[in-house]
C-alpha cells in the first residue's frame, strides 16, 4: 500500500498537487481541511465545534482530526494507498498515524513537502480567495494559518526526516514539472 503525506503551508499546492497525484496512482484523498469544512457545511456537532476553532485561527485538536482521518481510512478497505493532505501538523498526529496505519497492517512510504516561502503563498492565497470564498483565506486568519505552519507545524518534518520518508519538492514554478518531481520521488520510494 502506498501512503503518501503531502506536506506544506496554506497556498503550498498541495490540493493541486493531490489530484494530480490520486489519478496517477489510484490512491484515496484524505484531507483534513476537506473534512472539516464538510462537517461544517453539514452543521454537525463536530462541524460546529470545528468552525469555532478555525474561525479563530486555532488548530483543531488531535483527538478530534485522528477520530475523523481513521473513520475516513476505514471507510477505504480496498483502497491502493492514501494521500493525507493537511495531517499530521503535530508530532503526536504523526505518531498517532503511524500507530494506526501499524495497526492496519500498513504505514507512511514517504512524506512530500511542498517548499514554498511566505510572499509566495501570500500572493497565491490572494488570488484563491477571488474564487473559492473559503473563510480561512481571510488575511488575518491566513497570516495566523501561515504562522501556525512555520511555527509549529514545520516540526513534524524532522519526524519524517529521522525515518529518511521526507522529500523536500520546490513548490514554485510549472504545476506539470513540480508533478513530475513528485511522481519521480514516489516512484523512487516503492
Amino acid at each position: 500500500m502506498l501512503n503518501i503525506v503531502l506536506f506544506g503551508p496554506p497556498g503550498a499546492g498541495k490540493g493541486t498537487q493531490a489530484s494530480k497525484l490520486i489519478d496517477e496512482y489510484q490512491l484515496v484523498h484524505i484531507s483534513t481541511g476537506d473534512l472539516f469544512r464538510m462537517h461544517i457545511k453539514e452543521q454537525t456537532d463536530l462541524g460546529k465545534r470545528v468552525k469555532e476553532l478555525l474561525d479563530n485561527g486555532i488548530l483543531v485538536p488531535d483527538s478530534i482530526t485522528i477520530d475523523m482521518l481513521e473513520e475516513e481510512v476505514v471507510k477505504n478497505p480496498d483502497a491502493k494507498g492514501f494521500i493525507f493532505d493537511g495531517f499530521p501538523r503535530t508530532v503526536a498526529q504523526a505518531e498517532a498515524l503511524d500507530k494506526f496505519l501499524v495497526s492496519k497492517g500498513s504505514a507512511i512510504s514517504l512524506v512530500l513537502q511542498l517548499d514554498v516561502n511566505e510572499d509566495e503563498l501570500k500572493r497565491r492565497i490572494a488570488e484563491r480567495k477571488k474564487v473559492s470564498g473559503r473563510a480561512d483565506d481571510d488575511e488575518e486568519k491566513l497570516v495566523k494559518r501561515i504562522d501556525e505552519y512555520f511555527q509549529k507545524t514545520v516540526h513534524v518534518l524532522p519526524y519524517y526526516a529521522e525515518q529518511s520518508k521526507l522529500k523536500v519538492v520546490n513548490g514554485i514554478g510549472v504545476i506539470d514539472e513540480i508533478f513530475a518531481e513528485l511522481c519521480g520521488a514516489i516512484d523512487a520510494a516503492k
